[in-house]
């Protein structure tokens, strides 16, 4: 991010980044950046969902069944993640403020050990990416009781939203885009842009894009910044009332 931010702004540096663009300054000490003033969108790639999964032999059906669980017995219930501040952690703990229950955190140092232990049993569940989650769905070896996103994905047409199951605010898209620096022209902006924009248009591009399970998000550069503006803001209140750090 320094070497874009410190970059000649003529459209050769460029800085491809997650929605973690809209984490990073809530979550990193000292952030040095202003990510609305010293970068600018470019294009958006698309986005995705992370899946809510758990265990077969929890018993619980629905996201409602999971809800109820916690509620019974506060405190009681864990839930994984691949690290502090990653999609899979800050995707839980939306959902579970916005469904009001409490849950202990366990941070472990990838995805793949938070997975095995949800496959083990030995924590109640897990945000997982799709992409990864997939298979295991489709073995039923874990089930996937909601979608993080704002509607279905599309590889997932039975599995309802958190919103769908009746918690408001609960959503989490992640998205992937690309950003410039801020001086960069407009012009070198929406020249990249279009260009850009019909590569990701091209056959190949969109079977790629389908088998990382990453769907169409189109945006202008002028959306993808109202969009970082507006994440920034709406992360910055999340991550202070859930505690995160």
């Amino acid at each position: 991010m320094g070497a874009v931010v410190r970059a000649d702004p003529d459209g050769y540096t460029i800085l491809a980044n997650s929605s973690a663009h809209t984490v990073a300054p809530w979550i990193v000490p000292n952030f040095p950046f202003d990510l609305t003033k010293d970068l600018s969108g470019a294009l958006m790639i698309g986005q995705n969902a992370n899946i809510l999964i758990v265990s077969p032999a929890k018993g619980w059906k629905t996201v409602q069944d999971l809800v109820a669980a916690a509620k019974a017995k506060p405190g009681s219930i864990n839930y994984g993640s691949a690290g502090v501040g990653t999609a899979t952690h800050i995707a839980a703990e939306k959902f579970r403020i916005a469904a009001g229950f409490e849950a202990v955190h366990i941070a472990y140092k990838g995805g793949a050990e938070a997975l095995a232990d949800i496959l083990a049993g030995r924590i109640d569940f897990y945000y997982c990416p799709i992409s990864t989650a997939l298979p295991f769905i489709e073995d039923k070896r874990v089930l996937a009781l909601a979608a993080s996103t704002s509607t279905q994905a599309p590889e997932l047409p039975n599995v309802p939203t958190s919103l769908d199951a009746g918690y408001p605010n609960s959503d989490l898209t992640i998205w992937y885009g690309v950003f410039m620096p801020s001086k960069t022209p407009r012009e070198i902006v929406e020249k990249f842009n279009a260009a850009a924009t019909q590569v990701l248009a091209t056959p190949a591009m969109k079977q790629r894009l389908k088998q990382l399970a990453i769907n169409p998000m189109p945006m202008t550069p002028a959306e993808m910044d109202k969009h970082v503006v507006a994440e920034l803001g709406s992360n910055e209140k999340l991550i202070r009332a859930a505690g995160i750090k």
